[in-house]
């Protein structure tokens, strides 16, 4: 009798611990009450914010609410997403609403290929992790490092806006001693060192630096803000502006000076006409990190721990 017990304790136990997987399993309803439409106000971050307040993780679930007919959602490279290029997607479903399983770790980058929709702000990037956890804190670095500003795609007008250089810087870290690389065409664009107020207004006319020669190398010379854009005719207003925050010193790194300082390079080259090709770090935004991590306990981690004490219990 004792030892009938035992068993029935021991397969409640372990029904408990496989149940919190289908627990875990959460389905995301992309856009919460929008749906998956053309973001108000062609909004750019709409998707980007909302992707901040959640968590991805195997096995979820993507809602994408839509009319079928007159909206779609695709997966696409993250190269294709940058670029709006829904020519090769990964696959596109063309009945809404639809349901994606998000089956690997890793970005998943989803557009609408109806007309414009995409370049008016019907695009998510999300990054999927294998458990809800806080993503540990990474190793200050403390040695300069070089940036290549935008990667492959350069220092141009971006195809969407300010938003291709707000994702580039998003998930770097910069301290005193880096340097950044503009690689753009010579008399056709340069690089302006600018004020915050100038940054957001777009008024090139008493930059506190100026670079027209290619590829220009500016040094990181102070902690916090720095502001760059173009000073050729509406560039600036058309996105190709950035700005960035320097948190930090690394070990020896040259004392401040003056901004706006331009060490030669001899690695840099030029950018060509070859499209922009992906680049590393995460999308838009990770997961939150007030996310309560106990609330999606792994079903298969509890497997393995309640496990060998039921099988000492039973014996």
């Amino acid at each position: 009798m004792a030892r009938m017990i035992r068993l029935a304790i021991l397969a409640f136990a372990l029904f408990g611990a496989l149940a919190q997987t289908t627990v875990a399993v959460t389905t995301h309803v992309v856009g919460d009450s929008k749906g998956w439409v053309v973001p108000p106000s062609d909004d750019p971050l709409f998707y980007a914010g909302w992707a901040a307040n959640q968590t991805f993780i195997i096995g979820d679930i993507l809602l994408f609410n839509f009319t079928t007919g007159s909206q779609d959602v695709a997966r696409v490279s993250k190269e294709a997403f940058f670029l709006c290029n829904s020519t090769n997607p990964i696959f596109l479903e063309k009945t809404g609403p639809a349901n994606i399983t998000l089956n690997s770790t890793g970005e998943f980058y989803f557009i609408g290929t109806f007309d414009n929709n995409c370049f008016r702000g019907q695009k998510l990037a999300i990054n999927v992790t294998t458990s809800p956890g806080p993503t540990p804190s990474p190793t200050p670095r403390t040695k300069p490092e070089n940036f290549t500003v935008g990667d492959r795609l350069g220092w141009v007008v971006p195809p969407l806006g300010e938003i291709a250089y707000i994702t580039w810087a998003y998930d770097k870290t910069f301290i005193v001693g880096d340097h950044l690389v503009f690689n753009f065409y010579n008399e056709t664009d340069d690089v302006a060192v600018v004020s915050k107020e100038a940054y957001d207004s777009c008024n090139t006319s008493t930059p506190l630096a100026l670079y027209n020669s290619s590829p220009a190398v500016i040094k990181l010379t102070r902690t916090g803000e720095h502001y760059f854009t173009s000073t050729y005719d509406y560039r600036c207003d058309l996105g190709q502006k950035l700005a960035i925050n320097v948190t930090g010193s690394s070990t020896g790194a040259t004392p401040p000076s003056s901004p706006g300082s331009s060490p030669s390079s001899g690695t840099a080259k030029p950018p060509s006409s070859q499209a922009p090709g992906p680049s590393t770090g995460s999308p838009f935004a990770p997961g939150p990190s007030n996310a309560a991590p106990n609330s999606r306990i792994s079903g298969g981690y509890m497997f393995i721990v309640l496990l060998p004490m039921a099988m000492g219990f039973l014996h």
